[in-house]
């Protein structure tokens, strides 16, 4: 029984989350609401926790050890707006990088699940 490649793999390993998480800052500190939460952040030290997270969350070989995303995001005061506006970069520079839909889907899911971990502010909910 042959199993289907992870999305991973699907994407082109490491070097390919590499690029993209690459992209994903440059497009990130363009921001003017979102430049102000990186300032004074170990900027390479970041990157690398972001690609072994998104090599995680892609099913790559190596598991996120990383700070858990509560405590990394604690006190920072990250908005539900900001919070989006950072999601959406991240699958447009997916899309950029020629990302298929369920891969781009998969990582919206888990975007979706961890955002009560990140935003400081309760996520409003309708009704």
């Amino acid at each position: 029984m042959t199993t289907s490649p992870s999305y991973y793999d699907q994407i082109g390993g490491a070097p390919a989350v590499r690029d993209a998480v690459e992209r994903f800052y440059v497009l990130v500190l363009d921001d003017a609401d979102l430049r102000p939460y990186f300032a004074g952040v170990d900027m390479p030290r970041l990157k690398r926790h972001m690609v072994v997270l998104l090599c995680s969350v892609l099913g790559g070989p190596e598991p996120y050890e990383g700070r858990d995303l509560a405590e990394a995001h604690s006190g920072m005061g990250i908005t539900s707006e900001h919070y989006a506006k950072v999601g959406e970069i991240l699958v447009s520079v997916l899309q950029e990088a020629g990302v298929g839909d369920e891969i781009v889907q998969h990582v919206v899911l888990v975007l979706r699940k961890v955002e009560s971990s990140i935003v400081a502010e309760p996520v409003e909910t309708a009704g």
